[in-house]
């Protein structure tokens, strides 16, 4: 079983999230949003903006996840999420994750909070979706990784 991230890394690596973030949505949200208004001549009322905004945070992480298990920043602070079983995750147990961390977030960070207490030291929305994150370079080298002595 890999090490389990401790909370502090997952913590600096959904900060270092939040910056990154700003330039995902400024390119997929912010901007459509604006030339749609600017096209069209009116604002796109409030539900369909937190729509979008939903939907393209989702597609953006679920694809990281799905692609590699890593987002930028998870590979800065050298974390992946994995599958209890740990393989990479299914598509719904993506969709799940990603769908219960808004609520446990928005909730006060309720879900970051459950870590404190999980025996594993899980957000709740990891417990939840049967994911893990854990320390991505902790797997044992291999023989095309090992360095081999130069020989003289």
């Amino acid at each position: 079983m890999r090490e389990v991230a401790t909370l502090r890394r997952r913590l600096a690596s959904m900060v270092y999230e939040s910056l990154l973030l700003i330039g995902v949505l400024a390119a997929g949200l912010i901007v459509p949003h604006l030339l749609l208004a600017w096209l069209a001549g009116a604002a796109i009322p409030g539900v369909w903006l937190w729509l979008h905004l939903f939907l393209l945070m989702g597609l953006y992480f679920i694809w990281c996840w799905r692609h590699g298990g890593q987002t930028l920043p998870m590979q800065t602070w050298k974390i992946k999420l994995i599958g209890v079983d740990d393989t990479t995750p299914s598509l719904s147990a993506l969709s799940l994750r990603y769908s219960l961390a808004w609520p446990s977030l928005l909730f006060f960070g309720v879900g970051i909070v459950w870590a404190l207490f999980d025996r594993d030291r899980q957000f709740l929305h990891d417990r939840l979706a049967a994911t893990r994150i854990v320390i991505a370079n902790d797997a044992p080298p291999t023989k095309a990784t090992t360095r081999q002595p130069v020989k003289k």
